[in-house]
């Protein structure tokens, strides 16, 4: 174990700051019970807008296809580029390519502009196209690693 990583643990309880009691969970959140104090109810969660959701879902892939073409020894300034290389860097089809395009276009609407226009099928698409694009980066060969200069 690493210095300083002692009393972390994985699973998420138990680690430091799992209860606010110095770096330590309370019993109950230990056992798996609730740890909420006893009281009224707050109010119910509140479901993610699908502009909400189309964030994260558009950035995930765009890590994943910029992971693909740095893979294969390539940069890119623009985010759009990124998409386009699928074809060469997972050889992905157009089809695929062009849903994260579309998204790409949306997200610059709501980023720079303030329209938010994302809507539910292009929202499923998009997350269909990063699992294609995941799936991808997943059946890439490991990289080699560097050869010592003599």
């Amino acid at each position: 174990m690493w210095p300083g990583m002692r009393g972390w643990y994985r699973g998420g309880r138990g680690g430091p700051g799992a209860g606010g009691r110095g770096g330590r969970a309370p019993p109950s959140a230990l056992a798996g019970g609730p740890t909420r104090r006893a009281g009224p109810p707050g109010p119910p969660p509140r479901a993610i807008s699908t502009d909400g959701r189309c964030d994260p879902a558009y950035n995930a892939a765009h890590a994943l296809a910029l992971a693909a073409l740095r893979h294969r020894g390539f940069r890119s300034a623009n985010r759009y580029v990124v998409f386009q290389a699928l074809a060469h860097t997972l050889g992905l089809p157009p089809a695929t390519w062009r849903v994260l395009a579309k998204a790409h276009e949306r997200r610059n609407l709501a980023e720079y502009e303030g329209v938010l226009d994302m809507d539910e099928r292009l929202l499923k698409d998009l997350m269909a196209a990063a699992q294609v694009v995941l799936k991808g980066v997943k059946g890439l060969p490991p990289l080699e690693a560097p050869k010592k200069r003599s």
